[in-house]
């Protein structure tokens, strides 16, 4: 600290010093916290700001060597921007000297790593002179030529990339990288063979993915390609960037099969094989996980064998890996084989252990696993037998709607392949009565989940007489007024199923159900005028409903559905008129006589 406190001291006494104090500072070891918190402790950081507003490049430089070493500190980096550093670094990126674009560029790319940093930059017009820099050898014809990267323009560029990863944590860089061209210029820069430059690059363009528009972007400027043989590279760091970028982009369908068409599935999976770098393994199972939603890419997994190395991967794990390992695994059970596969690998105890977690993300995914695994009666038994019933019951009390919802899809399956189903249903205290009550929830994607397995628990008489007592019929005519088509399709086949007991049918003309369920034939969705017309259909063995049915235009919609090649809805849509025409014919006959 004194030895530090001298150089500065000596600096301010002689301004003739000022250059040779600096590279005095060089020799110390910058990357040392006490170096870094000596300097800002004598006053230092105030001196090497200001050196930067000075004409004198060599202090711009060393000056900007120094700060570049200490701002890897987090106390550093604040300290900075509150004496105003931001402004005048961008400044710097103007300057005709490369060596001083290179390091304000560098020293930003240290400092912005919080929000009112990231902030300060876009501010100051940072972002444009970023991205500016990235435009370099754009009259090379060969971008991956050694020539090309040694050339100083190409560090400019690599710098530039490093300063714009840091800011592209931000919404509002994103766009700004975008508006002012990035995309292009980073589409460009990853066509080199360079790793110390393809890094920041790639992780420009991860962090960017996120948003829709820079998932377009990518699309259009054929970046996938780049990023699927750049999988292929020796560097983790590089790997894991490329494979958290394809996550990103893989929620759009058309990059999925970009992926595959481009070979990437199969260095997906090889990397899975690699479990002691757990950011990478976390990347690589997420960009697995988004690749399995097409069953075009679920084909090739299991061929290259990745479906046994993710059950593998189901035990000892940290979370961010579980939530795409399961995420992964609930894709690929999509498909009969692949569930069997799971089952023989051993994966459904693990996976009904990880039933009794707390992370939201890996209990949606996990739910979501065992209800497609449950779909296979053989699966169905290991899991009730392993308690995983019970657990994924107990999950509709979990506060977050996302993991309520997908409980409530899950047990859905494991209810019509239990062997004794009702009395499964039965066996959970208050069980029947924690769905009635979900049906209060305001949350969409509860009520359809809720309504599917009241579908499901009402076809047991004995269940369903118990839903019933606990006023199922009211809840359920209550959300009859939705615009939602996922709701209406459930709602509809609830209510179907609820009208097998009692005076269901009765109750739910009194609680005014009838009159939306027939607008709801107006739907461009098929399964909804399915679900819709098996529901008029027993909802029309009450003569009053016959009746508002009728009055609300049911008889035109339902005759337009006879002719649908889809059977269930031909009949339901005839049954049902054919009670509404029967009334008719009884009233008119009670008339006449």
């Amino acid at each position: 600290l004194s030895s530090i406190g001298l150089i500065f001291s000596l600096c301010s006494g002689f301004p003739g010093c000022f250059e040779l104090g600096i590279f005095c500072l060089l020799d110390f070891n910058l990357a040392q916290e006490t170096c870094q918190l000596a300097i800002r402790d004598v006053g230092g950081l105030e001196v090497l700001i200001n050196l930067l507003d000075t004409d004198e490049v060599k202090c711009k430089i060393g000056s900007l060597k120094i700060l570049k070493e200490i701002s890897h500190n987090p106390q550093i980096r604040r300290n900075i921007v509150d004496l105003g550093g931001l402004p005048i670094m961008v400044n710097i990126l103007d300057s005709p000297h490369k060596s001083l674009k290179c390091l304000s560029a560098e020293t930003i790319a240290n400092v912005a790593k919080f929000k009112r940093a990231r902030r300060a930059v876009r501010q100051h017009g940072g972002i444009t002179k970023l991205v500016a820099l990235l435009d370099c050898g754009q009259n090379s014809t060969e971008p991956t030529q050694p020539s090309l990267y040694e050339t100083r323009d190409v560090e400019v560029a690599r710098c530039g990339a490093l300063a714009l990863w840091s800011c592209s944590k931000s919404h509002s860089n994103k766009e700004a990288i975008r508006k002012a061209g990035g995309i292009p210029l980073l589409a460009r820069l990853l066509k080199t063979s360079h790793e110390n430059m393809l890094i920041p690059v790639v992780g420009t363009l991860q962090e960017c993915a996120s948003e829709e528009n820079y998932r377009a972007a990518i699309k259009a400027e054929r970046i996938i390609e780049n990023l699927v043989k750049n999988l292929n590279s020796e560097n983790e760091q590089l790997q894991e960037h490329c494979a958290m970028a394809i996550y990103q982009c893989a929620e759009d369908e058309e990059t999925r099969d970009l992926v595959r068409l481009h070979g990437g599935l199969k260095p997906l999976a090889s990397l899975l094989n690699n479990t002691d770098n757990k950011e990478r393994l976390a990347a690589v199972t997420g960009a697995i996980w988004k690749c399995s939603i097409s069953k075009e890419n679920v084909i090739k997994f299991r061929e290259y064998k990745a479906i046994e190395t993710l059950v593998g991967l189901l035990t000892d794990q940290p979370e961010e890996v579980l939530v795409n390992v399961v995420g992964a695994l609930g894709e690929c059970c999509q498909e009969y084989e692949n569930r069997v596969l799971v089952r023989k690998c051993g994966g459904i105890q693990p996976l009904v252990n990880l039933l009794v977690g707390i992370n939201q993300a890996l209990l949606v995914n996990v739910t979501k696993a065992v209800g497609a695994c449950a779909v296979e009666p053989e699966s169905m038994a290991i899991i009730d037998r392993l308690d995983g019933v019970r657990l994924l019951w107990s999950l509709l009390k979990n506060p977050h709607p996302d993991v309520k919802a997908s409980a409530a899809w899950a047990l859905c399956p494991c209810i019509e392949n239990a062997k004794d189903a009702g009395e499964m249903v039965r066996s959970f205290v208050g069980g029947l009565e924690l769905v009635v009550n979900l049906l209060k929830s305001d949350n969409k994607e509860v009520l359809a989940s809720v309504c599917a397995a009241i579908t499901n628990i009402a076809k047991d008489q004995e269940n369903l007489a118990v839903i019933t007592d606990h006023g199922v019929v009211p809840l359920l005519s209550k959300l009859a007024n939705t615009n939602n088509d996922k709701l209406r399709r459930h709602l509809a086949e609830a209510i179907s199923r609820c009208c097998m007991w009692g005076r269901n049918r009765v109750a739910f003309g009194e609680h005014k159900a009838v009159a939306p369920l027939v607008h709801y034939l107006k739907s461009n969705d098929t399964n909804v005028h399915r679900t819709t017309a098996q529901a008029l259909y027993q909802l029309s063995e009450d003569a009053d409903n016959c009746i508002t049915m009728h009055e609300n235009g049911a008889v035109k919609l339902l005759l337009d559905m006879v002719g649908s090649p889809d059977q269930d809805l031909q009949e339901a849509a005839a049954g049902c008129i054919s009670n509404i025409r029967r009334l008719a014919l009884a009233t008119e006959k009670a008339r006449y006589n």
